[in-house]
């Protein structure tokens, strides 16, 4: 608990003293000194206070060289120089090593002017809710004295906001933690005790919902944000407080969150009751065209997640609701070279590719998965008919990935995905993929070393988006089909039912809306909600979260990750449509079997933490 009271005081002396916008709020010269009293007296300087915390939450796709994010059943990494990877840890079970881990954005040597791609949940979490606080307090002591009540409406509305983000990002892993909504003092003991994460939830959800009321939907439509039009979408508002909002009310009436490590997979009906209202009330102002936020067409799928030759311009669209200040090029170059064959992109023999199993869940253009006997799925032409999105975000057998010269004719053979058995592409775990598919959604075909239509020159962006509105219409399905005990339902506020939402993404997507047989039971619907979920936010670093909250990670399926191995039934013919291509032995084998066991539902805490006073325990099984 030191450690958390460390990051809560530390740097606030800086804070208060060198307060540096990441907009044009603060027209201060790099040397200049601000009073406390000075940081709060006006709304330009209260501003460059809270914004301060916005470059607090790390990207969970920017590090150093290669970022691991993707921790549930839908990620393989090669084995020998990507062993350092949290990835590798989970797998496991050693989740003590993320403690200090610098390629682990949970906990790292964090400081408040540290490196950029040092940030980390544990210490910035903790660093935020302290500024939060003190600045909320600045408020309740009337120190911000020149201002309009619009101006204090603002500020306030933020805090709250960022208050009860970070506690979310820390409960999420963690679990239920000590609540501080006041400014400790650091000359009093330690007596605050862990609450129950459901305790935590509506503390944090009353902090959302205060924001929600204080908040605009567009700052560009108010008279204080038209001083930054146009510089406004990474600052909280209303839309991004109602849908954490939602999230927070969902996760808290989660079976993990519900009914503990060992409990059933039951829902929290009430909260889930909170949660599909707080959704619908954002989804119905959403259908209705009185926001900026709406579903990217289908063809623009690939500007979710990065963009090129655009200068740089941030990736979303108008599907991304939260987002945090981030940097371009450093971490696309990277994070590129990690979804291909090193050979192909000078990378360094760290492929993260996607396992097979999860590649199932990819189902058929008219909507079913694979394994229903109705889905017309042939193992002889495995990739034919398959649901557009897997088209976008997976490379397979055949795909033309080199289109331009090979200088070398020895270099030839990387011109096609060769990930049957035993080709190029998959035959060596240490350098290529592991599994027979490789992980496209985030780069362009055309991103490799003969090709070169990607990095610096062509300007490159590479970003997640930590919500964005095809979550929320999933989340909202979950919501009021747990709530109500019908994917039928649908929350009075709202006019679509669970079953309508699910079909909104679906319909973006262009398969079949849901079949009948999965939309007559609740088992049914919730099956092809979490292949759906699997679907749509595929390695955006959801599905671990997922997984735990939903109680189904130590359970097979989901601890195991397969590879596909299957022989090419001709010679590879280039003039024909990969997708028409035929195999022989189709068939799937494990290459990594997870033994996790209830305790890791939890991260643990670090020792010297737990150690300080009885109230802050350690999580069950560390």
């Amino acid at each position: 608990m030191k450690t958390i009271i460390k990051y809560y005081l530390f740097g606030l002396v800086s804070l208060l003293f060198t307060l540096a916008s990441c907009s044009d709020y603060l027209d201060k010269a790099p040397d200049s000194v601000i009073s406390k009293d000075d940081a709060f007296k006006n709304f330009t300087n209260f501003q460059g206070y809270v914004e301060r915390m916005y470059n607090l939450t790390p990207d969970l796709a920017k590090h150093y060289w290669v970022s691991s994010f993707n921790w549930g059943e839908d990620e393989v990494i090669t084995i020998g120089n990507g062993d350092y990877l949290m990835g590798f840890d989970i797998d496991r079970g050693n989740y003590r090593n993320y403690i200090g881990k610098g390629s682990s954005f949970l906990d790292r040597n964090w400081s408040v002017g540290g490196d950029r791609f040092q940030k980390s949940i544990w210490g910035g979490s903790w660093y935020g809710i302290r500024v939060a606080n003190m600045g909320l307090e600045a408020l309740a002591e009337n120190k911000m004295k020149d201002a309009t009540q619009a101006e204090r409406d603002i500020i306030a509305g933020q805090l709250y906001f960022l208050r009860a983000w970070f506690y979310f990002q820390l409960t999420t892993y963690w679990g239920g933690l000590p609540y501080v909504d006041y400014v400790l003092p650091s000359d009093q003991p330690l007596t605050l005790p862990r609450e129950s994460y459901h305790d935590n939830a509506l503390k944090m959800a009353a902090d959302f919902q205060k924001a929600a009321d204080l908040l605009p939907v567009n700052w560009d439509n108010t008279e204080i944000g038209r001083r930054t039009a146009g510089n406004n979408a990474f600052r909280p508002n209303k839309i991004w407080a109602l849908a954490m909002l939602g999230k927070t009310y969902l996760w808290g009436g989660s079976p993990l969150m519900t009914n503990g490590i060992n409990g059933p997979k039951t829902y929290d009906a009430e909260m889930c009751k909170k949660s599909a209202a707080a959704f619908g009330k954002l989804l119905s102002m959403v259908d209705n065209g009185e926001t900026q936020y709406k579903l990217v067409e289908f063809k623009d799928y690939s500007s979710l997640f990065y963009t090129k030759q655009q200068n740089w311009l941030m990736p979303g669209g108008t599907e991304a609701i939260v987002r945090t200040p981030t940097y371009g090029a450093d971490s696309y170059w990277r994070q590129m070279n990690s979804y291909q064959p090193s050979q192909i992109a000078q990378g360094d023999g760290i492929v993260l590719c996607p396992s097979a199993n999860y590649v199932n869940y990819y189902g058929m253009a008219n909507g079913l998965p694979l394994n229903d006997p109705a889905s017309g799925f042939d193992p002889t032409h495995p990739w034919k008919n398959r649901d557009p999105r897997f088209y976008n975000d997976i490379v397979y057998d055949g795909v033309k990935v080199v289109a331009g010269t090979i200088t070398n004719a020895s270099d030839e053979v990387w011109r096609y995905a060769n990930l049957y058995t035993g080709g190029n592409y998959s035959n060596d775990p240490r350098k290529v993929s592991r599994t027979g598919y490789l992980n496209y959604k985030f780069i362009p075909i055309g991103a490799n070393i003969w090709d070169n239509t990607y990095g610096y020159s062509y300007a490159t962006h590479f970003h997640l988006t930590w919500l964005r509105l095809a979550d929320v219409y999933l989340m909202y399905a979950e919501a009021v089909a747990q709530a109500y005990g019908s994917p039928a339902a649908k929350d009075n506020g709202y006019s679509k039912s669970a079953i309508e939402a699910l079909n909104v993404i679906r319909q973006r997507a262009g398969i079949g809306n849901l079949a009948d047989k999965y939309a007559t039971s609740l088992d049914g619907f919730m099956n092809e909600l979490r292949r759906e979920r699997a679907v749509e936010l595929a390695f955006e670093g959801h599905r671990f979260n997922d997984l735990r909250r939903w109680l189904l990670l130590t359970e097979y399926p989901y601890n195991v990750k397969t590879k596909q191995e299957f022989d090419r039934a001709t010679v590879l013919d280039p003039k024909l449509n990969p997708k028409e291509n035929k195999v022989l032995n189709f068939r799937e084998e494990v290459v990594v079997e997870r033994n996790l066991s209830s305790k890791h539902y939890w991260f643990p805490f670090k020792t010297q933490d737990v150690s300080i006073y009885p109230g802050f325990e350690q999580n069950p099984g560390w």
